[in-house]
């Protein structure tokens, strides 16, 4: 095949869940549209139709990722209610990954559109820079602005309650754990 030809439909489709599979950290759509020459449009649009067919792929701001059903073990996951302004948004991803949890989600209540939920997917330092980033580039607001005062909810995991313990005192001294 020539290297600049487009690999079409289905066989495109497979080669994104393979790639997704066999890999141990996101892919960008940018990526997976260069790796099948084909646009980051087209790979989004992939993207749904595979979800369609149940394939557990999950966006996050890294960029895509393959659930694998066994691949962790059995992790703790709690819903926390937290407050903080805007500027406050990495101090508190960064709390909740340096006591070792990971930030799975954001929630919030909208008051037209009801609950909405988008995924962060954060376990370290690294990974929320990049997502700060991202916002900042994408010129993006925060979810947690939609809602009367910030108030939003986090999924987050861990390998022990402790983990989250720890997190939800450090969240407390900073105020911006809501009890």
């Amino acid at each position: 095949m020539n290297e600049n030809e487009k690999i079409l439909g289905d066989e495109r489709r497979q080669l994104i869940v393979d790639t997704l599979q066999t890999s141990d950290k996101p892919i960008t759509g940018r990526i997976l549209g260069e790796m099948t020459n084909v646009s980051r449009q087209v790979i989004v649009g992939d993207i749904t139709l595979l979800k369609a067919k149940n394939e557990p792929i999950v966006a996050t701001s890294q960029g895509y990722i393959y659930m694998h059903v066994q691949a962790a073990p059995r992790r703790i996951e709690k819903t926390i209610v937290c407050k903080h302004t805007p500027d406050q948004t990495m101090e508190e991803l960064n709390i909740f990954v340096d006591n070792g949890v990971t930030v799975k989600d954001v929630k919030i209540e909208h008051p037209v559109y009801g609950d909405l939920s988008a995924s962060i997917m954060v376990s370290n330092r690294n990974e929320v820079k990049e997502f700060i980033k991202r916002i900042k580039e994408a010129d993006a607001i925060y979810l947690s602005k939609l809602t009367e005062g910030g108030i939003h909810l986090h999924t987050v995991l861990a390998d022990d309650e402790e983990n989250i313990r720890k997190a939800e005192e450090a969240l407390r001294k900073a105020d911006i754990l809501v009890e």
